[in-house]
This record gives C-alpha cells, sequence and structure tokens, in this order.
C-alpha cells in the first residue's frame, strides 16, 4: 500500500499515478460540492472528493488522505467548528490545511475556527481563481511538509543505526580473577562524542580510558568511533601501549586537528601492570579519575589521577607524561567524562565541581542499585531534573 506522501506526490505526468493535489469538500449542499467540482473540473493535478454527510467526513478523510480540505461551517448534525475539533485530533489529519466556509464574514466565527486549528476563511463562494489558488498554496505546503517529515524519518533511523554502532564498540561488564568492570552512558544527543573502553594487552596488562571529543551529532561521534578503534587495534606504529604517555603523544600526532576538522578530544588512559598491582597513566585535557584505595575508608584514600598535557589534537609535538601508583586489593578506580560533574545545581548555587563528584563517588552505594546507577541518580537529584546537557559516562574498575 502505498504511503500518505507516494500517493501525495504523485503526478498526472505519470500514467497511473494520482494527482498530486487532493480536495475533500465537506457540505451538505449538494449544489455547492458540484460548484466546486466544475471550478476545478480543469486542472489535471488536482482530484476533487465530496461528501455531503459530515458523520462520515473523518473516515472519508482517512481513506482518500486528502492535501487540503474543504469544510462548511453550518450543517445539520454536528457543528462546523465542532467538526474542525474533530480533524486536529486525529494524529492522521491535524497537519492537513483546513479552509472553512461560510455563508457570510462573522469575525467572532473566524476567530474561533482559527483558534481550533482551520488555516483559512472562505465566504462561499469565491471566483474560481480565488478557490484554486487557495487550494494550490496550502497544498504545496502541505506537501513539503510531508517531504520534510519523511526526510526527517529517514535520517533519524540513520542516526538510530549509528547510534547502535557507536553503542556496540562499548565493552561489556566484565568480571575475572583480576579485575571487575561496571558503566554508565547517557548520551545528550542522538550521537554523542564519547566513548570508552577497557581490554588486556598481554597477560600482564590492562588497559583503561575514556574520551570525550569535543561537540556533539556525526562528527563528534566519528572521530570518537576512529580514535576508539585506534586503541583497539593498537594501531599507532612504533607505539608501545603499555606506554600511557606514548599512546596520548602517538594519537596527538595521528588526530591533529587541523586534519580532522579542527577537531580534538580530551582522554584518559591507563595501563595495570597485574603482577606489580602497579597502575601507570596519562590524561590530555581530562578531569581526573578518582582512586579510592581503602573501600572502608574512601574519603581517606581518595587519589586523583592526571598528568599536565593538552587536549588530543590540539597541538603538534605537544608533551605528554606519564605517572603511576600502587594498586592495593579491593581499590575501585572511577574513569569519567566532564559531563558527570558540569552540572547546575538546582538551587542555584552555581555548577558541581571535580571534588564535588569525587565526594558523591565515595559514599555508600544506594541500595539495589550498581555504584554507577546511583551516580546517575545522585547528580540528576543534585542538578533538579532528569536530561544531561552533555553526554555522562562513567566507568568504574574494582582490582581484586
Amino acid at each position: 500500500m502505498k504511503d500518505a506522501l507516494t500517493q501525495a506526490l504523485a503526478s498526472p505526468d505519470n500514467p497511473g499515478q494520482e494527482p498530486a493535489i487532493k480536495v475533500l469538500m465537506v457540505d451538505d449542499q449538494m449544489m455547492v460540492c458540484e460548484a466546486v467540482r466544475r471550478m476545478l473540473a480543469d486542472e489535471p493535478d488536482i482530484s476533487f472528493h465530496a461528501i455531503n454527510d459530515p458523520s462520515k467526513a473523518i473516515e472519508t478523510a482517512m481513506e482518500i488522505k486528502p492535501t487540503v480540505i474543504l469544510q462548511d461551517l453550518v450543517m445539520p448534525d454536528i457543528d462546523g467548528l465542532t467538526l474542525v475539533k474533530f480533524f486536529r485530533a486525529k494524529p492522521e489529519t491535524k497537519e492537513v490545511p483546513m479552509i472553512v466556509l461560510s455563508s457570510k464574514e462573522e469575525p467572532e466565527t473566524k476567530k474561533k475556527a482559527f483558534e481550533l486549528g482551520a488555516n483559512d476563511y472562505m465566504v462561499k463562494l469565491p471566483d474560481k481563481l480565488e478557490v484554486i489558488a487557495r487550494i494550490r498554496y496550502h497544498s504545496k505546503g502541505y506537501l513539503n511538509l510531508l517531504q520534510r517529515q519523511q526526510a526527517e524519518a529517514a535520517l533519524k533511523a540513520e542516526l538510530d543505526e549509528a547510534a547502535r554502532y557507536v553503542r556496540s564498540l562499548f565493552p561489556d561488564p566484565m568480571e575475572d580473577a583480576t579485575v571487575k568492570t561496571d558503566w554508565v552512558f547517557i548520551s545528550s544527543s542522538d550521537l554523542a562524542g564519547d566513548t570508552f573502553g577497557y581490554h588486556y594487552l598481554d597477560d600482564e596488562h590492562f588497559a583503561i580510558y575514556l574520551l570525550d571529543v569535543t561537540g556533539h551529532g556525526v562528527g563528534a561521534a566519528l572521530h570518537s568511533v576512529s580514535a576508539i578503534n585506534v586503541m583497539r587495534a593498537q594501531s599507532l606504529p612504533g607505539v608501545d601501549f603499555k606506554d600511557p604517555g606514548a599512546v596520548l603523544a602517538g594519537l596527538n600526532e595521528a588526530f591533529d586537528m587541523d586534519k580532522h576538522n579542527q577537531m580534538y578530544f580530551t582522554l584518559w588512559y591507563g595501563v595495570y601492570h597485574l603482577p606489580t598491582r602497579t597502575l601507570k597513566f596519562s590524561s590530555g585535557g581530562h578531569p581526573p579519575s578518582v582512586l579510592i584505595t581503602d573501600p572502608t575508608n574512601p574519603q581517606g584514600s581518595l587519589q586523583t589521577l592526571a598528568t599536565p598535557g593538552m587536549v588530543i589534537g590540539g597541538m603538534p609535538d605537544a608533551p605528554f607524561t606519564t605517572d603511576s601508583t600502587e594498586v592495593p586489593a579491593g581499590s575501585k578506580l572511577y574513569v569519567f567524562s566532564d559531563g558527570v560533574y558540569e552540572v547546575n545545581y538546582a538551587d542555584g548555587n552555581g555548577m558541581m565541581t571535580e571534588e564535588e563528584f569525587a565526594e558523591g563517588l565515595c559514599l555508600p552505594a544506594e541500595e539495589g542499585k550498581t555504584k554507577v546507577a546511583g551516580m546517575v541518580d545522585w547528580v540528576r537529584r543534585a542538578q533538579g531534573q532528569d536530561a544531561f546537557e552533555d553526554d555522562f559516562s562513567l566507568m568504574e574498575i574494582i582490582f581484586k
């Protein structure tokens, strides 16, 4: 079965196709309907449908899918203004242009008709040229609307598919003899600029990383996918992926913003060495990660892990350093983007800071929730709303 747009855009130039413009006239006076039919008889791109029983108007409109509706305001059994309201209440007809017909100019009636959703008002019956001009004008606008809606639906479908692909790159939560991982990700738009991951480099090294591309949308998502795939595949020539500073330097060279549409990203990258329980890390313009080494005294054992470094792609040959720390058994590492804490407090008391978010990480997990899920609710309560203005990405790594 043809959809509304396919039918509406059909042209008389194409044999077997229906006319582009479809007029549905609702008027109990057959003579008026016949008069309009004759006005339109010589217009090959306009088809005319009339109905004298207003109780069947909605049903008929659903069947023929008009591009404009002409409707009388004075009919037996049903008030014309009520019928306008019924047309606007139906999803299938709420956008179809409506031209109401009246026997005389009545400002109050005209006002009510427009308030209920009518698009035009004619005193019947005006000159043939005026009738045709108004029908063409309103139908053209409606056909353009259908085209835009179809294009938007196609674009949304493509964006949804792209978003599913981006999400497919996220790692599954995992647990083995060395680590237990969990994460939460909430995109602020159809396509996000945040992405993250973790994987074993070999039997002794476990890599952890999170990056945040400037901006949102398709460009940011493509940039983040390119970068994360490089890290997953370890495809930077001559770079030792067990050396965090070297990884950031290699990415900075490979993703020079002058060669990537002025796009850059922040990054935190760490490598955990199992035999020595040492975590090496480096960061470029990214928020410090939080390491809690004693779960029984989280505030007293909290460490922030970051190194000085510019955003990735911001400046050629920018230096990146590597730092390290010991990781006692039971330690918890939290890696996140700035979208988790750059929120305005609902009470108007400024914006949450990194330190305040870190304090939230030290709180016990809410009953019945994982720690990362509980942090989402904790931030939502702080800002007084569910939606986030930036991507919310938070990873938890528990070292056994």
